[in-house]
């Protein structure tokens, strides 16, 4: 059986984020990890209480991952973003390679500039470690969709 992790990149752990992640992941078993519950500095700093690697051995465990965030301030949440610069900084990040990633990009009134601007860094991200990018959710339809295909 695979093993899912879906990360939660909003400061609302049950936000309309993880709601989509739940029709997405509908019938299948999965872990969530909350990564405001989680301090991970960003890039360039360096504190003993950084918890990035707690983060990245629960990745790393996972066949399948399902990343998510709302649209703040136009883009991705600072949480969100910071976990993708950390992991391009760290020695870890080509473990990841050949994992699915799913992602779920979603706001209240985004424009296709936003979702596309999304889109296009999840394929980069995907494209640089070797991960398989099956798509992004941005409704709960494309949710669904996306996740008859898991």
């Amino acid at each position: 059986m695979k093993r899912i992790l879906f990360i939660n990149g909003s400061p609302n752990r049950n936000g309309q984020t993880a709601t989509m992640a739940k029709l997405l992941l509908a019938g299948k078993e999965y872990e969530t990890l909350n990564l405001i519950d989680y301090k991970i500095y960003p890039l360039g700093q360096s504190f003993k209480d950084d918890q990035l690697d707690e983060v990245l051995q629960q990745m790393l465990r996972a066949d399948v991952l399902v990343m998510g965030s709302p649209v703040y301030w136009h883009s991705m949440t600072g949480q969100f973003r910071t976990l993708l610069d950390r992991i391009y900084d760290s020695p870890l990040k080509h473990r990841l390679k050949g994992k699915a990633l799913y992602f779920i990009f979603q706001g209240a009134g985004p424009s296709s500039a936003m979702l596309e601007a999304g889109n296009y860094t999840m394929r980069i991200f995907c494209r640089l470690f070797q991960l398989q990018y099956r798509g992004m959710a941005t409704s709960i339809r494309e949710a669904e969709t996306l996740g008859a295909n898991l």
